[in-house]
């Protein structure tokens, strides 16, 4: 996991890119948010002044010539207010944080990571990224909301849905442990999947 005080100076450029479109990426940051994991890239010419904020790739905006080196960059992602911040270090060097919805980069992950279950499968050459949001109970595959609502079974919800002839089902149960709460599972053609933990 990349801290917000990480430098990421002299990286290469990323593969695919031509050599001759120089990007000079000091900070990147993996956001976990309503289903998706959005990769954000911060450019900083020292020398030219210039900044420049990528999301999964896409230029979001760039500023040339900019005199102040140090300071902040506003932009939203999703519906969540997000600030890049550029701070002096000694030795004409910079750190970069990042805040989402008024917290740290490290705060907004920690309860990202609290809030999500996330589960990963590849049936065939098809991938699946399945998320669900413990408070909302909405389910993400892919980062595409399901429509699906659970069935109320004995001990908790099971909730159905089909992708490319794939069968999945969520189920939820009470652990029986207040300290555990409710247990997530899920299958698909009636097999286990394994949790992945956090999404980043």
């Amino acid at each position: 996991m990349l801290n917000n005080t990480d430098i990421l100076s002299n990286m290469p450029p990323l593969g695919g890119k031509d050599p001759s479109q120089h990007r000079e990426v000091v900070a990147r940051w993996r956001v976990p948010m309503y289903g998706k994991v959005y990769e954000i890239e911060f450019e900083h010419g020292t020398a030219s002044g210039k900044r420049v904020l990528w999301i999964d790739r896409q230029e979001i905006f760039r500023r040339d010539w900019m005199f102040k080196l140090v300071g902040e960059d506003m932009f939203k992602l999703e519906d969540k207010r997000c600030i890049i911040r550029v701070d002096p270090l000694p030795g004409f060097r910079y750190s970069y944080a990042l805040f989402v919805d008024g917290k740290s980069y490290e705060q907004f992950t920690e309860s990202q990571a609290k809030a999500l279950k996330t589960w990963e499968a590849k049936l065939g050459d098809n991938f699946y990224r399945i998320v669900l949001e413990k408070n909302t109970l909405n389910i993400y595959v892919n980062g595409k909301l399901i429509e699906e609502n659970g069935e109320f079974v004995e001990g908790g919800t099971d909730t159905t849905f089909v992708e490319d002839g794939n069968t999945f089902v969520l189920s939820a149960r009470t652990s029986g442990n207040k300290r555990e709460g409710i247990v997530h599972r899920l299958t698909v053609n009636g097999t286990d999947v394994p949790d992945s933990g956090t999404m980043i």
